[in-house]
């Protein structure tokens, strides 16, 4: 798919997983019955000319499907503009993901009137919204505390909820951050926001059983409802007159339908929108109460719901839970997130040469301060030299485990070297990982007699 400022993402796109890498147009989509996207055709030529699907056979896209939205414009103009009903656009989306992503601009926080409407479409799925506060990098700490209470400010005022919404801050492009200061905290906030996305297909299975819950409750509040003025409506004359008073009426009618029928009131449609439906429709043709079809949904709710739940742990016992794999899901605990630009622990992957042997020399010159004995200083020596870089006894732990390659309580000049590496990645901000990197191990500790030889490029 093609990405950019607008307007080169001024549509729709699905990005779904296909044998064959190519474009599907939007018409055509709403007509492919293997496609989940047959009731948008209810919105017209407008919208179906900015809807495509960019497909490919991509692994991860076996497990997830990514709708990408047009970018928020600003001002009344550019929203009559779309020549569509962008917000129910939305809703229809927001009724059947699993996760929404709202996008923010560390250096653009306000929310237009466009923004929050779309927000505000997302009503009653504020569960799967997650905010990304993006290009967190481009301001200082300082500012970026003031950029985030502004954000959560504004937010608050649109998102009506009494949990705060999750924020994740970062800078999600594949460029160096141009400030550093928080490289931590961004890594953190990366991470958590990748194992979110990974974990959306274990929970998929119940979702859609909540969904079916959802769907028998509010069809059966609807019978009652429907019943209900198909009752109070005259045989002959008066009929329209009537309708008018339901109409009016109906805020009523559902308080005594919730008393009447022990009903939350959070189960009945949005009243005005039902005003608005119900205008167009005969009352005195609606069908009468049904009790026997009631009491099988309340069956269904009642036992048959417990028994799919028991099948749904019964099958995730059994097996592994799905997660997203392939890609750059594939054997990376950090996935697609992992900066992996031959910085931190990272650095000197591909090198033929040990890395820091670069900076033995200046290593060496320490080492042989601490008094080795037999080419081994011990852990007491090292210790002195170690806690010099004022990292936290855990961390300096850590690192003494990964450095000690032949775990015998001392260090020679290359493990003394390689603890030395470790202590600059942490202090330079990278994580420690709990396993030394195949690149980091000393050339004398590698299984491979060669390994001297090919990371040293001497032979004797």
């Amino acid at each position: 798919m093609r990405i950019g400022p607008e307007p080169t993402t001024d549509g729709f796109i699905a990005v779904m997983y296909g044998d064959n890498e190519g474009i599907v147009p939007g018409n055509a989509l709403v007509v492919d019955p293997k496609k989940p996207f047959r009731k948008l055709n209810a919105f017209g030529n407008a919208f179906l000319n900015r809807f495509i699907c960019s497909q490919m056979p991509n692994q991860v896209l076996q497990s997830i499907s990514i709708i990408d939205t047009p970018g928020i414009l600003s001002g009344e103009k550019q929203r009559i503009s779309r020549g569509y009903d962008f917000s129910e656009v939305l809703r229809w989306f927001g009724e059947r993901v699993d996760r929404i992503i709202l996008l923010f601009d560390a250096h653009k926080l306000d929310i237009s009137d466009e923004f929050s409407e779309a927000i505000k479409a997302f009503r009653g799925q504020d569960d799967k919204i997650r905010v990304v506060l993006n290009k967190s990098d481009q301001v200082d700490t300082q500012q970026l505390m003031r950029v985030y209470g502004a954000l959560m400010w504004s937010l608050g005022k649109v998102i009506n909820t009494p949990e705060v919404v999750r924020v994740y801050l970062g800078s999600f492009w594949a460029k160096p951050l141009q400030n550093a200061d928080n490289r931590r905290l961004f890594e953190a906030e990366a991470q958590d926001l990748f194992r979110d996305i990974q974990a959306l297909p274990r929970n998929a299975a119940l979702r859609k059983l909540n969904d079916l819950i959802k769907r028998a409750r509010l069809a059966k509040v609807h019978a009652y409802i429907i019943s209900h003025l198909k009752k109070e409506m005259p045989s002959l004359f008066g009929k329209e007159k009537k309708k008018e008073e339901l109409l009016a009426r109906l805020p009523e009618i559902y308080l005594m339908l919730q008393r009447e029928h022990h009903i939350s009131p959070g189960d009945f449609p949005n009243v005005l929108k039902m005003q608005e439906q119900l205008q167009h429709y005969d009352f005195s043709k609606f069908p009468s109460l049904k009790p026997k079809l009631i009491e099988s949904v309340d069956k269904m709710l009642s036992n048959r719901i417990s028994g799919l739940m028991t099948m749904i742990r019964e099958e995730e016992s059994k097996q592994p839970p799905p997660m997203v794999m392939g890609g750059a899901f594939q054997g990376s605990e950090d996935g697609p997130f992992e900066h992996g630009y031959g910085e931190g622990i990272s650095a000197g992957a591909d090198a033929e040469d040990w890395i820091v042997s670069r900076d033995k020399p200046r290593y060496d010159e320490i080492f042989y301060t601490l008094m080795p004995i037999n080419g081994k200083v011990t852990g007491v020596n090292a210790k002195k030299e170690m806690m010099n870089s004022r990292l936290p006894n855990t961390v300096l732990g850590k690192i003494w485990k990964l450095a000690d390659c032949d775990c015998d309580g001392m260090l020679d000049d290359e493990e003394f070297a390689l603890a030395q590496h470790l202590i600059k990645i942490k202090l330079e901000g990278f994580e420690i990982p709990n396993e030394l990197p195949r690149h980091l191990v000393p050339p004398s500790h590698r299984k491979n007699p060669t390994a001297d030889t090919l990371y040293n490029h001497s032979e004797d």
